[in-house]
């Protein structure tokens, strides 16, 4: 498919500057792709759809504060350093993107809080991106507690508002554990423990994997031919727990639901040559979009996308191309919100 046939008309108003007030009461579109149906619900009417031994597959990787402020040494230039991922736990080395990028160069020391942090550049890697050296004598726990004493929640820029104390608490999925995303698997956040007490009541079950979520998937994609689009890599693991609970509900041909795009390139990226879900903890640069046949869920629950990015041709991919773009047309009409504070959509 080509990049061109993914525009739509797309304004700002159509952006979530906030969540919904109690997560499971965002909008819920739901995508029946055997009947070509579109219906329109709240997110807690998702129990309505699953049943006794369905599988739910969260994605559990949580964000931290990944954008600090700081000054340059000697001249005091005001900084932000975006940290993107640890490099080397030893030698405290991250992968980072820096803001003005201009002013900062290798050998140059950054300085954090009251000087609590200080970080030296000792890479450029892109015309933005940085590696830099924490200069910290403890061990990486007090690194990790430091950075999340300075560091602030990393809200992307389109949601154009200063960061709030809320977005602590809900720039993050209720099930978020492992440490490591820049952003949440946004159709997480949709879920509340009471919601998930009663798909479990149900006899609903969850299974949990890990991907860190990078920025890769929010690259702008500069390629018509999308065979061509390079995604950025991100790690995952899939432990046996997991497996055995998918592959059980693919065996008794029960619903096995995607939690997120995320959750939906991490399994696609563990498939066994039987066409079941394969224990890995590996790094992934797998790029979804029509057509694919996918292996694992035959349900996702995703939010609303921009033109033109990765993870609208990702859902394409799922629910065909033609019904998804109705069903955009729809959300734009009906004024569903997009983006990760935004509404929900699950295909089924």
């Amino acid at each position: 498919m080509k990049l061109s046939q993914f525009k739509f008309q797309f304004t700002d108003s159509l952006i979530a500057k906030y969540p919904a007030e109690n997560r499971d009461e965002a909008k819920l579109m739901i995508l029946d792709r055997k009947k070509g149906k579109i219906e329109h619900k709240e997110f807690k009417d998702i129990l309505k759809y699953f049943s006794d031994k369905d599988v739910m597959i969260l994605n559990n990787t949580k964000v931290f504060p990944a954008r600090l402020y700081g000054s340059k040494e000697k001249t005091g230039a005001k900084i932000e350093v975006f940290l993107l991922r640890e490099l080397n736990k030893e030698m405290k080395l991250w992968d980072v993107l820096v803001d003005p990028a201009r002013k900062i160069r290798v050998g140059n020391k950054l300085y954090f809080g009251n000087d609590d942090l200080v970080a030296e550049v000792v890479d450029n890697t892109t015309s933005r991106g940085r590696t830099i050296r924490f200069l910290f004598e403890g061990p990486d726990e007090e690194l990790w507690k430091t950075i999340e004493k300075l560091g602030e929640m990393p809200l992307p820029k389109y949601i154009d508002r200063p960061v709030e104390k809320l977005d602590k608490e809900r720039f993050n999925t209720i099930f978020a554990k492992n440490v490591g995303a820049v952003i949440p698997p946004t159709a997480g956040l949709h879920f509340t423990r009471e919601l998930m007490m009663r798909l479990e009541i149900k006899g609903v079950k969850f299974a949990d994997i890990t991907l860190h979520n990078g920025l890769g998937a929010f690259r702008t994609v500069e390629v018509e031919d999308l065979t061509k689009h390079k995604m950025d890599s991100e790690f995952f693991e899939i432990l046996p727990e997991a497996c055995q609970i998918v592959n059980q509900a693919i065996d008794e041909k029960r619903k096995v639901v995607a939690v997120g795009n995320s959750v939906m390139r991490a399994i696609e990226s563990s498939v066994s040559s039987k066409d079941r879900l394969n224990p890995l903890t590996l790094w992934t640069d797998k790029f979804l979009f029509p057509p694919h046949d996918f292996k694992i869920a035959n349900c996702l629950i995703t939010n609303f996308h921009p033109p033109e990015s990765t993870l609208l041709m990702a859902t394409a991919g799922f629910a065909g191309y033609e019904l998804l773009m109705e069903a955009y047309d729809e959300a734009i009409k009906k004024k569903y919100k997009f983006l990760a504070y935004g509404d929900a959509m699950l295909i089924i």
